[in-house]
């Protein structure tokens, strides 16, 4: 497991000599926007509610769900977090080889190895824009029996269109795909590109991530749709109240409105794009670092003239931003960083920072 998937605020705050708090965080990819407005009442009007046991399979939370994306409540289930999945996944399928596409969430790989089970990488390339070469993944496909996919991918952004993957999960019939969706709802026209309403190819699991773009990350809620069947072999490892009662009282809530949820996610989509062209905008040009084209919020950046992430992330560490040194990922090296914009202000502050730096290598 790594310890800290975006990076260590706690370690830069001791180093730096300063509160937490002083530390302002590019590294975690969350909604620069925060909550909705409602959701820190919603949590204080329901603790009570931590004083009994909350419903043991999450039953509302994920007819809420369910209902809003017009599937069967059979076809989903609630869990801890998306991550909660992606660990019981291989188990409850009994999966022996897993393909990862990535480069990618580093999860997919520490699952298969927390379960002693076999995995190989099909990896994009920087020279290809870190898109994945759907014949690559179709001729790898043909050799396991599961495979992860992010999309939009983490850490690269880069995005496959419904229709390719659609063709693989066709093709390979006898491969389970899970799509990891958790960044999906900050992609322009996201139901074009989601296969949630999808669920009946028997060879299809689904993960959706409530906690990035509600900003919702310590609460721990995720969902996963698929067939009744699929859905019935990952229950059989769930164990009763998976998820807590604050957690599926903010859920619940979420869904009770659903007139909400896409307005509240195009003001996302609209906000993020603005930022990002305007960040995009302020560093055009510039030649120590090359910015990969991206469709969600985070950048992934790739360092030149032999800059070392961990040097680069230490620089603009000194001025309490946290960024992600990216050199764990499997497919990446020592030269590339991730960045997740946040608000004006701040982004432009990282952009001048980040000139700084490539003029000073």
């Amino acid at each position: 497991m790594i310890i800290g998937h975006g990076g260590n605020i706690q370690d830069l705050a001791k180093k730096e000599g300063c509160a937490v708090d002083d530390i302002i965080d590019m590294s975690s990819n969350l909604n620069p926007l925060g909550p909705p407005e409602t959701i820190e009442k919603v949590i204080c009007d329901n603790l009570i509610k931590i004083r009994s046991l909350p419903e043991p399979d999450a039953f509302t939370m994920r007819k809420g769900f369910a209902l809003f994306h017009g599937i069967e409540d059979n076809q989903v289930v609630a869990g801890n977090g998306t991550t909660w999945f992606i660990y019981t996944i291989p188990k409850a399928l009994g999966s022996k080889k897993v393909l990862i596409c990535g480069p990618t969430y580093s999860d997919y790989k520490d699952a298969c190895l927390m379960h002693k089970i076999d995995f190989h990488h099909c990896t994009a390339k920087a020279e290809n824009y870190f898109n994945l070469n759907i014949d690559e993944i179709s001729g790898m496909a043909k050799k396991a029996d599961t495979l992860f996919i992010c999309n939009p991918n983490n850490p690269t952004g880069s995005l496959i269109l419904r229709e390719q993957l659609e063709y693989l999960i066709k093709k390979h019939e006898n491969t389970i795909f899970i799509i990891d969706e958790s960044y999906l709802p900050f992609v322009d026209q996201a139901d074009q590109y989601s296969l949630v309403a999808k669920t009946g190819y028997e060879n299809l699991i689904v993960l959706s991530s409530m906690s990035k773009i509600f900003r919702i990350p310590g609460l721990r809620t995720g969902f996963l749709s698929g067939t009744k069947g699929l859905c019935e072999k990952i229950m059989a490892y769930y164990q009763p109240w998976s998820v807590n009662a604050l957690a599926q009282a903010v859920i619940k809530h979420i869904f009770d409105y659903p007139e909400r949820i896409e307005p509240f996610y195009r003001k996302t989509r609209d906000y993020i794009k603005e930022e990002k062209k305007v960040f995009l905008e302020h560093l055009k040009g510039i030649q120590g670092i090359n910015l990969f084209e991206t469709n969600t919020y985070f950048i992934l950046a790739g360092l030149k003239n032999n800059m070392k992430s961990k040097d680069f992330c230490e620089k603009i560490g000194h001025h309490k931003i946290l960024i992600r040194d990216c050199s764990n990922f499997f497919g990446l090296s020592d030269q590339y960083v991730r960045l997740s914009l946040k608000k004006r202000q701040i982004n432009d502050r990282l952009a001048n920072l980040i000139k700084q730096a490539a003029k000073n290598d």
